[in-house]
This record gives C-alpha cells, sequence and structure tokens, in this order.
C-alpha cells in the first residue's frame, strides 16, 4: 500500500477535530520540507502485535545507537493520541533544548525533551511550532 494512501486514511480515520489538526499539522511540515521522504509506522511490531500510536514521519536520517548499529529513521513525526496530538523530534542531543526555549512561547502544550504535546492546534502558537519544526529538521540532519 502507497505511503500517502496510509497516512490520509490514518488522518481521514481519527476524530474530526484530529482529523482536521493532523491534516494542517501535515501541510505545515509539508511546507517546510515539501520533498521529504515520507513515513508511515502502524504502531505493530513484527508479530503484528500493537507497541505505540501510529506514527507519520517526515524526512531521513541515520540513528547510531550506543552499540554501533545504525538504522534508517525519520527526523520529525506525529501521531494522534488519546489526548490530542504529539510532535516527535528524533535526534535532538540536547534534551532541555525544547523546554528551555519553546514553553513559554509554544502556547497550552506539554514539551519534554523531544516531544510536544497539545489537545488542538488552536492551541498552539503556530509561528513558534514552524520555528521548532524548522530546528528539529535542521539538528537531525
Amino acid at each position: 500500500m502507497n505511503i500517502e494512501y496510509q497516512i490520509q486514511e490514518y488522518i481521514s480515520g481519527q476524530t474530526s477535530q484530529k482529523s482536521r489538526d493532523l491534516q494542517n499539522l501535515h501541510k505545515i511540515i509539508l511546507e517546510i520540507m515539501p520533498f521529504c521522504k515520507l513515513w508511515f509506522l502502524d504502531g505493530k511490531n513484527n508479530d503484528g502485535k500493537i507497541v505505540s500510536n501510529p506514527n507519520i514521519g517526515y524526512g531521513f536520517q541515520n540513528l547510531k545507537y550506543a552499540d554501533g548499529s545504525s538504522r534508517e529513521f525519520y527526523q520529525l513525526g506525529i501521531s494522534a493520541n488519546t489526548t490530542g496530538i504529539s510532535i516527535y523530534f528524533i535526534g535532538i542531543k540536547d534534551k532541555n533544548y525544547l523546554a528551555k526555549n519553546y514553553s513559554n512561547t509554544i502556547g497550552k502544550a506539554s514539551v519534554t525533551g523531544y516531544c510536544i504535546k497539545f489537545k488542538t492546534l488552536d492551541h498552539i502558537n503556530l509561528d513558534v511550532l514552524r520555528e521548532i519544526l524548522k530546528f528539529g529538521l535542521n539538528v537531525s540532519n
């Protein structure tokens, strides 16, 4: 199945508010990275067991692990959850950067070392979000 189709199926399968927010967020990210590699992870492991929420991924990087191994993965991920939406920033080394620099300006959101969680995009300062997305894409390159 084509990735763009899987992404649209996932987005349209959410509640109306989450679907609108995910679609708008998807559009914002594609405006910043128009030719990025798209990913869709359905949240299931190799045995078909659900181990996480599905994720839409954007961009490309090689993650390196402490044991010397590496794997290809996305730079940014978005996912619906029970309380709203999460944006994951993969590859940020300074786990204090997001919270220290954006907690007071992003709006009504929880900001951790690699994730921003919020109920709806209506609660978020979209200019600040765009700045954070650009930062997240640049640090993982």
